[in-house]
Order: structure tokens, then sequence, then C-alpha cells
């Protein structure tokens, strides 16, 4: 099991889930915070602190939120991959 950061934080600019991660596994990108899945341990100090409530565990994430499990993911392939799929996101729910 691994965390995943939804919709939710989009335009968000609080980063208290950054200042309790002990692994360093929650990243920036353009518009919102990621949590690398290959980094993550699962110990769940950043979900209580998130003041939009955007955090939650990979299998209880929302249906209307699913696409974010990818987006979080693709850290992997850097900033640029996730800034991308936000976008696709953002456009899509327009």
């Amino acid at each position: 099991m691994t965390y995943v950061i939804g919709s939710a934080c989009i335009g968000t600019v609080d980063r208290s889930c950054v200042d309790v991660c002990p692994v360093d596994c929650i990243h920036e990108v353009k518009e919102m915070l990621v949590i690398d899945p290959g980094e993550c341990i699962d110990c769940s100090l950043c979900e209580p602190v998130c003041p939009v409530s955007a955090i939650t565990p990979a299998e209880g994430v929302a249906p209307d939120d699913r696409e974010f499990i990818e987006i979080n993911a693709a850290w992997a392939d850097g900033a640029d991959a996730v800034d991308r799929l936000v976008a696709e996101y953002r456009a899509a729910a327009s």
C-alpha cells in the first residue's frame, strides 16, 4: 500500500505533509504535490495533516480521483510527466 495525493491538492500551497514525511517522498510539481510510490513507506503521517484531505491510501482513493494513482506514480518519469497529466485532468474536468 502507498499513499496518493488527489485532486483536492491542485492549487493548494500548504506543505504540512512535506514537513512530516520522514523519507521525503512528497514532491512539488507545478500545480500540486505528489507522493512517489517507490519512496513512500506507508507511515501515514502525511494523511492527517493535509488541510484539504487530499491524501489517502491507494486502495481508498475515491472513484473520481483514480487517475491520481497514475499521476502520483508518474513522478518516476519526472515533474514534466506529472504536470502533463495534471493539465490533461484539468482540461477534461472543464
